[in-house]
């Protein structure tokens, strides 16, 4: 059983058809909307400032969500995928996103819409990522402009895709 744990006065709040794997852990301020997944280790921690997520992001495996006390919330649009291994820290990421696996988003970032981090980058603190970009390397710079095939095909297949998985596990 997945571990959703109440602190400091805040209780979790799961959207409806929200999926947590047994081995998710989410703690404190946080709040996602509908069809949203938590994988397997995947760590949400709202202990020392807030977590807002919207409808359909996903959580992969080990991945890990969390602030910086009283100075930087994290707050998550819709249709956001996090991958595997990646790191959101006190920044916000906004609709129609790719956090590819490993990718680290660290304190103060903002994540325009309809972007792509790459695996394995490196957002540095206040990095500001234009809508339709990629960006990739450590740090991370942009690399081009992203289509509206790579939109379709990749950022809103993987959010749809995660959607289904969840249901294979309900």
């Amino acid at each position: 059983m997945a571990l959703v744990k109440p602190l400091l006065g805040h209780t979790p709040t799961l959207g409806k058809d929200t999926f947590l794997a047994e081995t998710a852990t989410i703690i404190g301020d946080v709040i996602c909307g509908d069809e949203c997944s938590f994988w397997y280790n995947a760590v949400v921690r709202g202990d020392v400032h807030y977590i807002r997520m919207g409808n359909r992001v996903n959580v992969q495996d080990n991945a890990m969500i969390h602030c910086t006390y009283q100075k930087h919330p994290t707050n998550i649009g819709n249709n956001v995928s996090i991958g595997h291994n990646a790191i959101v820290h006190g920044c916000t990421i906004n609709d129609n996103v790719l956090i590819g696996m490993g990718a680290i988003v660290m304190d103060a970032c903002v994540v325009e819409s309809n972007s792509i981090i790459a695996a394995g980058a490196v957002l540095l603190e206040g990095t500001r990522v234009p809508s339709g970009s990629i960006y990739a390397g450590v740090p991370a710079k942009k690399v081009k402009d992203i289509t509206p095939e790579l939109v379709k095909g990749e950022i809103e297949r993987i959010a749809e895709s995660y959607v289904k998985y969840s249901g294979w596990y309900k």
